[in-house]
């Protein structure tokens, strides 16, 4: 697992977002386009952000089970 993950599920996003530009139905195409592309991006974004921080945290996890002069 690592970035590339991220990168080939973006794409497989950007693929559905397009494939859905050219089916959306014709009746209210610009709201059905808006709401999928959308919550599309916005699962992506959740997800990548998500994802990335457990990957790459910014604060080191320590054991709390330890003697003090062995937790360093």
């Amino acid at each position: 697992m690592s970035f590339y993950t991220v990168v080939a599920v973006f794409i497989v996003v950007a693929a559905l977002s397009a494939g859905f530009w050219v089916v959306a139905p014709k009746k209210d195409q610009t709201v059905w386009r808006s709401t999928v592309i959308l919550s599309l991006a916005m699962m992506f974004l959740m997800w990548a952000i998500t994802y990335l921080c457990q990957l790459h945290p910014l604060v080191v996890p320590r054991r709390s089970d330890l003697r003090p002069e062995f937790a360093e």
